[in-house]
Order: C-alpha cells, then sequence, then structure tokens
C-alpha cells in the first residue's frame, strides 16, 4: 500500500467516526469537551454554526451519529451525543451578542424559500448574512414547518422552536407566512434570482381497503392529525385507539393519543419488531408509556356499524422465502384477527406532494414523481430552482434537512455569481499538536469503562396528564458532566513521523486493543489479513507509513484505536504525536478556492 495520506482532510475526517456521520458534519468532540469544561456557550455555537437547530436536534435528532460512536466499541452504548447537544442548549444562557445581524448591505440577488421549514430557513441563515434578499413563503402562519406541526410538544416545547427559529428571522429575512404558494411558474415570472423549494414531504399514506369509507370520520391520517393537535384543532381521541404504522410518525401518534384520552391504545405493524422504521428509543419510549407494539399484522378491513368505526381486522403475516431465494412478507394462513376501537390513526408513511409544480417549466420529474435533482448540488433540471429536505429525496430527519439547506446554499450563491456549482468550498481544518509535556496532554484521555448515564423523565402519570408537558427532563450540571467524560476524543488523532521511529516496538506492545503492527507492505487485503489483530472493518482504513530503516511499515487500524495516547507516552523518540483535527464546513460565501466533489 501507498504511505497514507494525512494531509487530505477526509482522511482524518473519516477517522472522527460521529463527525463524519452527521450529514452536517457538526464537530463533536469539539462541543462535547466544551461542556466538559462548563463552555455551554461556545457549544451552542459549534453547534449552532453547524446544525443550526441545537436545542431542536438536541430533542428531536435520528442521531447518525450515535452508532458510530467509538465508546459503543469499547461498552455497549455510545456516548449520548445528542442529549449532550441539549444541554449546550439548556445552559447556554444569553447568547444574543454572539450572533450575526442582519446585514449591513444588499448584494442586489432575490432568493424565495418555499415552505418555512428547517431546509428553508436553513438556506435563509446561510444567505441573509451574505447580503441576499430572502423571501419565506409558508401556508401556516407560523415559521419552522414539521419541527412545528409534526413533533409533539412533550418531546418539543414550543418555547424552543420559538427561540431558533427567531435566530434565523432576526437575520431579516421577509416571512411571508400563511401564503400558500400555488404556482411555481408563477412564481419563476416574478424577480426572484433563485427558488429553493423545501416543503418537506406533507401528504401522509392512506390505507385504501374495505369499509375506509364508510368509518371515514373516525380514521385520520397521521400527520395531518398531529398537526391538528399541536395548533390546538384536536384535543381529545376516543378510548380505544389503534395506530398503524411502525416509524416515527406512528410512535408520536400513540404517545399523543394517550394523553388525549386513548386509554387503550395499540400500535399494530405489519412488519417484525426489529424491522420497524422506528428509532429504538422511540420504541421504548411508547411501550414505557404502556403502549404495546404488536407484530405481523397487515390491516385486512375497517369494521362499521350505521357509519360508525368498530374496529380493524388484520392478516397474520410471516417472512417467507420465495423460489428465487428473497426474504419476503407473505400471509401465513393463519385466522384473521380484529381488535375493536373507536379511532384509527394511519401512520404507513410520507410522500411528496407537487400538485403546484407545473410540467411545462423545464422542471423534470422522475417515474415516482419526484424531481429530478442533483445530489451534490441540489439543483433541478431547471437551472433557477434548487430542491432540499424531504422534497428533495422524500422523508427523513431534521439534520438531513439542515444539511441540504447548507449544500443548496452554496450552490445558489455560486448560481449567482456565474461560478461552477459542482465546485464546493472545502472544508477549513487544523491539526494541532496536545502536548503539554513528555506524559501530559491537553485533552483527557482516560479509556475506563463507563456506563451510559440515563436522561430523567417526568413522572409517567404526570405526562399522560399534560400534552405539552416534556417528558424529558435533560441531563443536570453533574450528570453532563459525567457523560460527556465518556467520550474518547476521536478527534485526537495519532500521527506518526516514520523518519523518528526506531522500530523499537514498544507502541505496538503497549497499545490496549492491538490496533499497531510493524510487518512488510502489500495489498490492502493481504495487510488487513496479517495484522496484529486482522482489520475487518472495510469501511474504516488503514493508517499506512512510508518504509521504515528495516523495509516494514507501520499499520494502523483505525476501526480499533480508541485514541488512549498510550503509543505516543511510550515512544522513545516522539515519532508518536496525539494531534487535535478540527474540520469546520465551509457555508455560502466561504472558500477562496472550491473543489469538486
Amino acid at each position: 500500500m501507498e504511505p497514507t495520506n494525512t494531509e487530505a482532510p477526509e482522511y482524518f475526517h473519516r477517522v472522527v467516526d460521529c463527525q463524519w456521520a452527521c450529514p452536517a458534519h457538526t464537530p463533536v468532540p469539539e462541543y462535547i469537551r466544551m461542556i466538559a469544561e462548563g463552555r455551554h456557550a461556545d457549544a451552542y455555537m459549534v453547534n449552532w454554526k453547524s446544525n443550526v437547530f441545537p436545542g431542536v436536534l438536541g430533542r428531536t435528532c435520528d442521531r447518525p451519529c450515535e452508532p458510530a460512536c467509538r465508546r459503543g466499541r469499547v461498552e455497549a452504548e455510545p456516548v449520548a451525543i445528542c442529549r449532550l447537544k441539549r444541554v449546550a442548549a439548556d445552559n447556554k444562557g444569553d447568547v444574543s451578542a454572539r450572533m450575526p445581524g442582519p446585514a449591513a448591505q444588499k448584494n442586489g440577488y432575490r432568493v424565495a424559500c418555499v415552505g418555512a421549514g428547517p431546509a428553508s430557513l436553513t438556506v435563509a441563515r446561510d444567505l441573509a448574512p451574505l447580503g441576499y434578499e430572502v423571501v419565506v413563503y409558508d401556508g401556516d402562519h407560523r415559521a419552522g414547518g414539521m419541527i412545528r406541526s409534526q413533533i409533539p410538544r412533550f418531546r418539543l416545547p414550543e418555547s424552543v422552536i420559538d427561540e431558533e427559529v427567531g435566530w434565523i428571522t432576526a437575520l431579516g429575512p421577509e416571512m411571508r407566512l400563511g401564503q400558500q404558494v400555488d404556482s411555481l411558474k408563477a412564481l419563476l415570472d416574478m424577480d426572484y434570482d433563485a427558488i429553493f423549494v423545501g416543503t418537506g414531504a406533507p401528504r401522509g399514506r392512506d390505507l385504501n381497503v374495505p369499509g375506509r369509507e364508510e368509518a371515514r370520520a373516525n380514521i385520520h391520517i397521521g400527520i395531518d392529525w398531529l398537526s391538528s393537535v399541536s395548533f390546538g384543532h384536536i384535543e381529545k381521541i376516543g378510548r380505544r385507539v389503534i395506530v398503524l404504522g411502525g416509524g416515527n410518525t406512528a410512535m408520536d401518534c400513540c404517545r399523543t393519543s394517550r394523553r388525549l384520552g386513548g386509554a387503550d391504545v395499540k400500535v399494530i405493524v405489519r412488519s417484525g419488531f426489529d424491522e420497524m422504521k422506528a428509532s429504538p428509543w422511540e420504541k421504548e419510549d411508547a411501550m414505557h408509556e404502556g403502549i404495546p407494539i404488536l407484530n405481523f399484522l397487515a390491516p385486512k378491513a375497517f369494521t362499521h356499524e350505521n357509519g360508525r368505526l368498530t374496529g380493524v381486522v388484520f392478516e397474520a403475516m410471516g417472512w417467507q422465502t420465495d423460489a428465487g431465494g428473497r426474504r419476503k412478507l407473505l400471509p401465513t394462513g393463519e385466522p384473521d384477527q380484529h381488535f375493536e376501537c373507536d379511532d384509527v390513526l394511519v401512520a404507513i408513511g410520507q410522500e411528496n406532494a407537487f400538485p403546484w409544480i407545473e410540467r411545462d417549466i423545464g422542471l423534470d420529474f422522475d417515474e415516482w414523481g419526484m424531481p429530478v435533482v442533483d445530489p451534490v448540488t441540489f439543483q433541478s433540471t431547471n437551472p433557477k430552482v434548487f430542491f432540499g429536505g424531504d422534497a428533495a429525496f422524500g422523508p427523513k430527519n431534521i439534520i438531513w434537512a439542515v444539511a441540504h439547506g447548507h449544500e443548496a446554499a452554496v450552490s445558489i450563491d455560486r448560481w449567482r455569481r456565474g461560478q461552477d456549482v459542482r465546485l464546493r468550498p472545502p472544508p477549513g481544518v487544523t491539526l494541532v499538536s496536545q502536548k503539554m509535556g513528555i506524559h501530559e496532554w491537553s485533552y483527557e484521555n482516560d479509556i475506563s469503562n463507563d456506563e451510559r448515564r440515563k436522561v430523567p423523565l417526568l413522572e409517567t402519570k404526570k405526562a399522560l396528564a399534560d400534552v405539552k408537558a416534556e417528558v424529558e427532563l435533560g441531563f443536570d450540571r453533574p450528570l453532563s458532566l459525567a457523560e460527556a467524560h465518556r467520550c474518547l476524543n476521536c478527534d485526537v488523532q495519532t500521527v506518526f513521523a516514520a523518519p523518528l521511529c526506531i522500530e523499537c516496538d514498544a507502541c505496538m506492545d503497549v497499545c490496549p486493543t492491538d490496533c499497531i503492527t510493524f510487518t512488510a507492505n502489500g495489498a490492502e487485503e493481504d495487510l488487513r489479513s496479517r495484522l496484529k489483530a486482522p482489520a475487518e472493518n472495510l469501511e474504516q482504513p488503514l493508517y499506512v507509513s512510508g518504509a521504515l530503516k528495516t523495509g516494514r511499515v507501520m499499520v494502523k487500524d483505525e476501526d480499533v484505536c480508541l485514541h488512549c495516547g498510550l503509543c505516543a507516552e511510550r515512544c522513545p523518540t516522539g515519532a508518536w504525536d496525539m494531534q487535535k483535527f478540527l474540520l469546520e464546513m465551509t457555508h455560502a460565501g466561504g472558500g477562496a478556492q472550491c473543489q469538486a466533489r
């Protein structure tokens, strides 16, 4: 193998697994260290620059960073990264003086954002300070999109939404709320230089089985029902409720139902428990509140009497292998089951709805009715129109919408400047030694086992009595400090200087995970099999040095390295050093030079 090019930003970025997994590439270990030092305002601003909604995401993020966390390789549970983000938000104090204000001078460009959800608000956040005149349209009278309409208040208080949406509206975008856009062609005919579509996936899928029409008064589409609850239009539901679906929306529906009078609430899912799309913690929260989840049952018909819903008939399902060896969910032939109920909430998925986008404006759609969007630039086939969030590629989480908004803002800025939109501004990168003495580092490198702290919850009886009472109470200072110290500082990199190495193998001997090997070079597949501990995770790179004096090379498996620094402490020549790697994504208006992605 060729020596590893550690000067390429992507190399050490991949090693910071949590940041690499985050769609917005938030520098996670950096802000966790700040929390450990009591610098909550600094930690909040690191998050705000990257993910825009720290308080919102600290309560609702789908946490792609946590399965990637290296702490999960030492013990069962990763660091509670998401809930530490909330700690920064809850303890930041007044940061208004640190927030940017409206641009002192406009640059002459006008951008329309359709929808006031997280993707559009991110575009406005990035472009308004550059002098763009940003106009945000939304049919609702309050900004926030699905953050405000579909996430229950017991998970996300309205005050948090108001504050973080407020930081963006304070930048000066014109908020045309209560104004639904009914024609993209009409918008294109106005004097906008670019249009961003961030309308989400606003249509819940229906279930057309026998009895649907006759019992429609008590069968509700999940996301529409949640919106009605959020805006105060619905305040009660029947005593017996069935929720159909296995995603996070279904979990929100069942938990909301318990708070609005549903004493007997069931979630019934076509698939198995492990195949449900809901996050594991969302399922746990529902079951904690006494809501059973029944699996392998597919709705077959709604029963009704005199126009009133009486229940749902279900067909038993099971995994079977077809003639081609493919695993499929098929009926088992067991007797149907009937469950009585007063109301049904249908939460079986969401779809995009673009009836307001004409088909003769140079904007192509694919066979599924989705706009054809470039996954790098977020530009459609009409070069003035950009998409992001659920409107671009279908339903995902808020953090994905934020990431899309950042990239779309970069593209819009480059498009209006007559620059190639496929060239992206490179990230800002620093790599600084953490050495303070022979065996002293400026970061904590303890790797002892330490169980994940549980977030305290409001007493169940009180939680179920109030649809707006926040269930998770958040970490207090002692708990947040203890949880922050579980971080293994995977952004503090082991950096190897081959000319200083005397091949004493001391680093290899002291390594607690056997991730360092001195051996003859070879092809990657061959090297991975010959290491002290075979490197089986192909997603993580090998750190390979140049040829040493004996002709051998140093090979380190980045997958199992814990960044403990013992190799650097043991090395007699200083060939190993611990250097903090900080990568910050460059947003619209930044980056003197750009690179293809």
